[in-house]
């Protein structure tokens, strides 16, 4: 379960920043969450700069619960997150055993290094990478088991990019999982109900009412015969 509360130890430099940052543009806030026996202590970087990427957003938190709750198994799996902001799910896969890839743009990259050297051991296998969707997606391998994402789905322009890499990064068996906020306004329903499916055997995983967010599970159709 989720404990949003921020880390006393962090508040007084939040709310009170010293010298020079009194007036900056940005603060940081590092709150604590617990899924599947991990605590995670993750820094929060808000600002102009960061932008979306700079929260826990709700989607991420319902997608570790969702693991937690169904008991994925990432032991020994080949996993990449997209578009992660502050790292927390790709995080919580890496303590779960499978060797993961965290990516973003990068701007962001620096909030999930950190996060990551916070929370993740020696021994455990998780790096950060840039990976900008339909750009530079075929720098990465095409086998991944399990690809990741929470709350990708909110800009109708970039719904072909993330199409086109979800597609190259989803190796044969592998399974994409996806958490979204369903903002009608953004055209997240239609991405879900008319675009994934063209190319993804895609079901409803679990839906959640009171956040308005939906898991969804998707996996390549199988290619016919010739």
């Amino acid at each position: 379960m989720a404990d949003p509360r921020p880390d006393p130890a962090s508040e007084p430099e939040a709310v009170f920043p010293r010298e020079v940052g009194l007036f900056a543009d940005s603060y940081s806030e590092r709150s604590r969450f617990s899924f599947c026996g991990h605590v995670l202590s993750i820094t929060q970087t808000f600002g102009s700069r960061l932008g979306v990427a700079a929260r826990v957003w709700d989607s991420a938190l319902s997608l570790c619960n969702y693991f937690e709750n169904h008991k994925v198994d990432f032991r020994g799996k080949k996993v990449i997150e997209l578009g992660a902001g502050t790292g927390i799910v790709g995080i919580l896969a890496a303590l779960q055993g499978g060797d993961v890839t965290i990516t973003d743009l990068p701007l962001a990259l620096e909030q999930i290094q950190g996060n990551v050297q916070a929370n993740v051991p020696a021994g455990a296998r998780a790096q950060v990478r840039a990976l900008s969707w339909g750009i530079d997606q075929h720098v990465f391998p095409g086998d991944y088991d399990l690809v990741l994402g929470a709350d990708i789905v909110y800009r109708e322009s970039t719904f072909p990019l993330l199409l086109g890499t979800l597609q190259h990064l989803c190796g044969p068996q592998g399974t994409i999982y996806l958490a979204s906020k369903m903002r009608e306004e953004h055209g997240t329903e239609s991405f879900f109900q008319y675009l994934l499916p063209q190319h993804f055997r895609l079901e409803l995983a679990q839906r959640d009412e009171d956040e308005n967010v939906n898991i969804y599970r998707a996996r390549h159709r199988e290619r016919r015969p010739v």
